[in-house]
């Protein structure tokens, strides 16, 4: 469950290019991708990111507050569908690695709060090469295709698969 020191990197890599000013992040798990994230932040820039599970985010909290980053990172505790209509923000870059039957409804969540050329990365779309078969087996796997094949169906996005790990849809609002 946790992004791997080359997801990191590349996650790394990505947020200082785009400089986003406003990340929103989709599973927290122990805080890995998002200290990766947040050093791409613009000085005035802020990192929310949500846990749905206490024991993780007390984990993430206990990294957070040794970064660098720490007073940037915002901490959501609870369900991604109840807090993300809440958070009255524009995002510039939206992170996805969480419930993976909620992914399509976490993407229709925030697409309206992405500005234009904002970007989504959407992780683990291949789901341990599950979603290749030709029978699906297993909710996850079943909800990560329908996700996949509701991204490719979308003219309104611009998008590309990056064979990293297990799968990283990148994708860019028009």
């Amino acid at each position: 469950m946790l992004s791997g020191h080359l997801q990191g990197k590349v996650l790394e890599m990505l947020s200082c290019m785009i400089r986003p000013r406003r990340i929103l992040e989709i599973g927290t798990f122990t805080g890995y991708s998002a200290l990766c994230l947040a050093k791409g932040l613009t000085e005035d820039g802020q990192l929310h990111t949500i846990e749905i599970r206490d024991e993780e985010a007390v984990k993430a909290k206990e990294f957070f507050s040794r970064s660098a980053h720490r007073s940037k990172i915002i901490l959501h505790l609870g369900s991604a569908l109840d807090i993300i209509p809440a958070l009255n923000e524009t995002w510039d870059l939206v992170f996805i690695d969480a419930d993976k039957p909620a992914y399509i409804d976490y993407f229709n969540l925030v697409l309206p709060k992405l500005r234009k050329n904002g970007f989504i990365f959407a992780d683990n779309i291949f789901f341990h090469g599950q979603v290749l078969e030709e029978e699906v087996k297993g909710k996850n796997a079943k909800a990560i295709r329908e996700f996949n094949e509701y991204v490719q169906k979308r003219t309104d996005i611009e998008k590309v698969i990056l064979t990293l790990r297990d799968g990283l849809f990148l994708i860019r609002k028009l």
